[in-house]
């Protein structure tokens, strides 16, 4: 089977979050599993495309209303990354460091979108499936039926895999003209709230719908930001699969960012000597509790509630307890969060920015990863703490309730319901009193690292929707 993705992310080509992880993990293992896929993505500005050797394998103009911009298809040349990886460079719109946050971001991937189709129906064969990820290709299913020059794809089937409904890619209609011509009957299909909605035309128009967990399609259904009634209406066609993570890239064992590698059989040492690197880096006792925030420091993680729950717990275990963050975002919760250092010194810090190199140290040294998230499509970060022995502190919300168990229950987290400060700390102290009794602690870390979070049953849930679609658009 080919198989095209089809993504703004990918990891470690450009990545901002957790769609980079999925996008560079699962072809890889549908490859492994004898597929032939290709990763579609475009040519941004980062260290892996200025480090790495890529061959011109097209050319052409993409027509974006009355601008005409020269493209480039670029294939990266050894497939080292397990499957073939192909960049849309597009210098003019993409040339940048950042992957998103520019005003023109709609005609970046608008243009993005066209350039991969006006390249695709130059070949001479068809993909047997094409997985869009997110609003940022979700224009392609409408147009693989609906733009006339792409008639030659109007049979293959599309699936738009979504990481998160909260980003819909909407813009006015007065850019209407930026798409291909199509047929105009159809200009409804674009529209929601008087918009056109790239995410919404996607779930309309794909044969298949995907979310990242199970329990997130089922919150879709009642919360959506406006798309609960769209939703209900495609439910047939949509599947919740929880994301995998790259087991070889997540391995305490041979993880190469590691103070320390360790397994199961001499957890408590390799994660103490990983836990006193990190604390000597940033001025923290090795003998007390370490939680733990990695992400982005945004409302929808919960961050805001952060800088207050750690004031508050540091206040009431005060030389009891570390805390370290590791994240950037909003710039108010930032400030909040290194305005602490100075009334916590030695028992709180935080790094704003990202690393990834520190990101794995915290997974590895930390007892704690707190994910106090309003909202969680799936979650990773909670999958690698499982994996490196690091119990996860979760609400529970879309994959974080589909993975983490409170150890109450005999599961290997700590859960609460709501995303309020006071959840937070009772969470915290529940971890307290846990570290204290260590053969409790290590029992539960172990149940963790047991868990099978790969991509290979994961990889074969995708296969299985993929020729279930193939067989509806033959028959």
């Amino acid at each position: 089977m080919e198989i095209f993705h089809i993504a703004a992310e990918c990891y470690p080509v450009a990545k901002v979050g957790g769609l980079g992880d999925v996008v560079g993990a699962l072809p890889k293992y549908q490859n492994d599993a004898g597929h032939l896929v290709r990763v579609v993505i475009p040519c941004y500005d980062t260290k892996f495309i200025n480090e790495n050797e890529f061959d011109c394998i097209h050319s052409g103009y993409v027509k974006l209303g009355k601008f005409n911009f020269p493209f480039n298809i670029l294939k990266e040349s050894t497939d080292k990354l397990g499957f073939e990886l192909y960049l849309v460079e597009i210098p003019e719109l993409f040339d940048r460091k950042e992957i998103y946050g520019y005003e023109d971001d709609i005609e970046r991937f608008v243009s993005f979108q066209i350039a991969t189709l006006d390249w695709i129906i130059t070949r001479t064969e068809v993909p047997d499936v094409i997985n869009c990820h997110d609003h940022h290709t979700g224009l392609i299913p409408f147009m693989m039926l609906y733009v006339n020059k792409y008639e030659k794809l109007r049979l293959t089937p599309t699936v738009i895999t979504i990481h998160n409904s909260i980003y819909q890619g909407q813009f006015g209609f007065d850019k209407l003209y930026y798409l291909p011509e199509f047929d105009l009957s159809k200009v409804t299909v674009l529209e929601c709230d008087n918009r056109i909605n790239s995410l919404a035309t996607a779930i309309k128009c794909a044969s298949a719908v995907t979310t990242v967990s199970p329990n997130y399609l089922n919150e879709i259904n009642y919360s959506a930001y406006g798309l609960e009634s769209l939703f209900n209406l495609v439910r047939h066609k949509s599947k919740g699969i929880l994301n995998g993570i790259d087991v070889e890239v997540w391995n305490p064992a041979t993880d190469k960012m590691l103070s320390t590698n360790y397994s199961i059989k001499n957890l408590v040492k390799g994660k103490q000597e990983n836990k006193e690197k990190l604390c000597s880096q940033f001025n923290l006792d090795p003998t007390k509790p370490l939680f733990s925030f990695i992400g982005r420091l945004l409302e929808e993680k919960g961050a805001d509630l952060l800088p207050h729950a750690a004031a508050l717990a540091l206040s009431e275990n005060y030389k009891e307890i570390n805390i370290l963050i590791l994240g950037s975002g909003n710039t108010e919760i930032e400030n909040q969060l290194s305005h602490l250092l100075a009334s916590f010194k030695g028992n709180y810090n935080a790094f704003i920015g990202y690393d990834e190199e520190l990101a794995h140290l915290i997974y590895a040294g930390s007892d704690f990863l707190l994910m106090p998230s309003r909202v969680e499509p799936c979650g990773l970060n909670q999958m690698y703490s499982l994996r490196y022995g690091t119990i996860p502190i979760v609400r529970r919300t879309g994959g974080l309730k589909d993975t983490v168990i409170d150890f109450g229950d005999g599961g290997n987290g700590i859960c609460h319901d709501q995303a309020s400060i006071t959840d937070v700390c009772y969470s915290i102290q529940r971890a307290v009193n846990l570290y204290q009794d260590k053969k409790s602690l290590n029992k539960i870390r172990k149940i963790g690292m047991c868990i099978d979070h790969s991509w290979e049953s994961v990889c074969q849930e995708y296969i299985e929707l993929y020729n279930l679609i193939i067989k509806k658009n033959e028959s």
